[in-house]
């Protein structure tokens, strides 16, 4: 099967430009004020960035080893001049975001590909995947969208409004339903209809963690027996919003539910964008997808490069 986390094409390019404005303005300006001119790279420099970057919510580990690698470099008179700090320390920062990023799992595997989407409630878990779903429908692949979000009843008729707007299969239950039993119809029917693709919506909250987990675990080894390899895609839902609590949160789902990736969404409404290479360093977690907006197309393939740059530049 063809990947599904490629490289973003060019117009979404411009589309993750713009989702990180309010980052951008803030944390550009401040390293342009500080990297002034001919100014030598000195400690005052140092700690002036080290300022600004814990500001954009960079996290104090992974700050820190930024400005490891930089001081290292100082010392060794291989930064000078403020343009080559500014270069070297963007380096640093892409060399966070793409040291996560592994072979998809079971990309070579007969259809459908099974991917779970996990998250708490309120990170816009649902909607994600409803924009998930289009894009991949409007790239040639058939979807079929499976409710196992059954603790939650608004969550099957969020998720069924989403599948109406892009023409596309949903199966479900009534609420309260065994997730699992949700899981185990799904994958019938998308073998069945020889579907590529079978996205999972799961519950963002039950009466307990331990309950939570336990239902993940069930639903996974539901899927397992019915397709190999199963689901091949964990994807965590992460509202970039809360900044470093959202971190507590993808902790407790990454030690829990084999998460694969990350999708960020509103990273459109902070201006702490810093949080991306926060998560993708503490997690050891490639970001997968960027949300850009409210749009059902406002879904955007993460590239490290480009979200580095449009920090900077």
């Amino acid at each position: 099967m063809i990947s599904l986390f490629g490289k973003p094409e060019h117009t979404l390019l411009e589309r993750l430009k713009a989702s990180v404005t309010k980052t951008r303005t803030e944390l550009a300006a401040q390293v342009e004020q500080i990297l002034t001119g001919d100014r030598p790279v000195d400690p005052e420099v140092l700690a002036q960035l080290e300022s600004a970057l814990l500001s954009a919510d960079l996290g104090v580990r992974t700050t820190k080893d930024v400005l490891a690698a930089l001081r290292a470099q100082v010392n060794e008179h291989k930064l000078v001049g403020a343009s080559e700090l500014k270069q070297t320390l963007k380096q640093q920062i892409v060399k966070i975001l793409v040291a996560p990023v592994t072979s998809e799992n079971g990309a070579g595997a007969a259809a459908p590909r099974v991917i779970f989407v996990v998250g708490v409630n309120g990170t816009g878990k649902t909607t994600t995947i409803g924009k998930l779903a289009h894009r991949l429908k409007a790239e040639g692949r058939s979807v079929v969208l499976c409710a196992a979000d059954t603790f939650r009843a608004a969550a099957i008729e969020q998720l069924e409004i989403w599948a109406r707007r892009s023409g596309i299969e949903m199966i479900k239950q009534k609420p309260g339903a065994d997730p699992a039993s949700v899981v185990f119809d799904a994958l019938s029917a998308a073998k069945a209809r020889v579907a590529d693709v079978v996205i999972v919506d799961t519950a963002g909250r039950l009466h307990t963690k331990s309950n939570l987990m336990a239902e993940l675990e069930k639903m996974k080894r539901t899927a397992a027996k019915l397709v190999p390899g199963a689901p091949h895609d964990v994807l965590l839902v992460l509202d970039a919003t809360t900044g470093q609590n959202g971190l507590t949160q993808a902790r407790e789902f990454t030690s829990h539910a084999g998460v694969t990736g990350i999708v960020l969404t509103k990273l459109d409404g902070t201006a702490k964008g810093g949080i991306v290479v926060a998560i993708s360093r503490e997690l050891g977690l490639p970001i997968r997808f960027v949300g850009t907006g409210e749009q059902i197309d406002d879904l955007v393939p993460f590239d490290a490069q480009t979200y580095v740059n449009s920090l900077f530049d």
